[in-house]
């Protein structure tokens, strides 16, 4: 199988590039998860955060958005106690925060049709032949970054909102030689 370069060797990117990178997402929930994490990987590789996945699924109940905006102090503590988890209390205190902004984005809408309405319903199939051709940020992420911190999101620049639309499909940026681009692109469907 050709892979992106980025999946480099080890079996739990292998999976994640093979089975979850790129794939449209749709719902709210897990469109919301995958933002957060990216908030708590911003200085830190990829990986680190993936490899801790189920411990922040643990940690943050599941990643409920309506759960976890209620949360204040006494949670804030307990979470800055767990080594499973990163343990920044500026990124934990925006969880809470972007939990607030998504409740009002998803009473509005709908935080799916907030995205995906940015690149018309549908995944943009970009055709970059090799890694160094993909950008880390672009006009699109920078407006949408900018968006959602008008919409009271934290931790979400254009660099890490980028990185999210790789990952949850908006954009399919497997490269045009991995044997998963195609796969990808016909996953796509308009919301």
């Amino acid at each position: 199988m050709q892979r992106c370069s980025w999946a480099g060797t080890e079996e739990i990117y292998l999976q994640y590039h093979d089975t979850e990178w790129g794939v449209p997402k749709y719902d709210s929930r897990v469109l919301w998860e995958k933002l957060v994490l990216d908030g708590f990987q911003a200085g830190l590789s990829w990986i680190t955060i993936l490899k801790k996945r189920d411990n922040f699924r643990t940690a943050f109940r599941g990643f409920d958005p309506n759960i976890i905006a209620h949360w204040g102090e006494a949670e804030v503590s307990t979470l800055l106690e767990n080594p499973g988890i990163i343990r920044h209390r500026g990124k934990i205190e925006a969880t809470i925060t972007n939990a607030k902004a998504w409740q009002r984005i998803e009473e509005a809408g709908g935080f799916d049709r907030f995205l995906w309405d940015y690149v018309g319903g549908a995944p943009i199939q970009n055709r970059f032949k090799a890694q160094a051709d993909v950008p880390t940020s672009s006009a699109l992420s920078e407006q949408i970054a900018k968006d959602l911190k008008k919409a009271g999101f934290k931790f979400c620049g254009p660099t890490i909102v980028y990185a999210f639309m790789e990952a949850m499909g908006l954009l399919n940026n497997h490269l045009v030689t991995c044997t998963r681009h195609a796969d990808v692109a016909k996953l796509a469907r308009a919301l």
